[in-house]
């Protein structure tokens, strides 16, 4: 990755495992494609809900060519939770990552026109 990571927590005590979580992520998301020009992720605790808590994660990344960007639902429960959240978002950010790296590749292949 060109720079470091963004890393954000709003409302929510950032935790070993959570932090874990969006390491291993960001991982996997660079064995997909070197080229990632910039990763944000911010996870934060929807103050809106009652009870319980739930947690919003966003995942923003940038390749040359575009910006993928993954917000998870909303999930319920402890820091459990938490990390089961952020890891749903970054596998759904490495399957948007994959699908733009495979049309890249095939624009390529077909040539300008094809």
């Amino acid at each position: 990755m060109q720079v470091n990571p963004e890393i954000a927590f709003r409302n929510v005590t950032r935790t070993p495992a959570m932090e874990q979580a969006i390491r291993e992520g960001i991982a996997e998301l660079e064995k997909v494609e070197d080229r990632i020009v910039a990763c944000r992720v911010m996870v934060e605790l929807d103050h809106r809900r009652r009870s319980g808590n739930t947690y919003l994660v966003r995942v923003d990344v940038t390749i040359p060519g575009t910006e993928i960007v993954v917000s998870r639902p909303p999930s319920s429960g402890g820091e459990d939770h938490a990390a089961t959240a952020i890891s749903e978002a970054f596998h759904t950010a490495r399957s948007r990552v994959l699908d733009f790296v495979r049309r890249r590749r095939d624009r390529y292949h077909r040539g300008p026109g094809e």
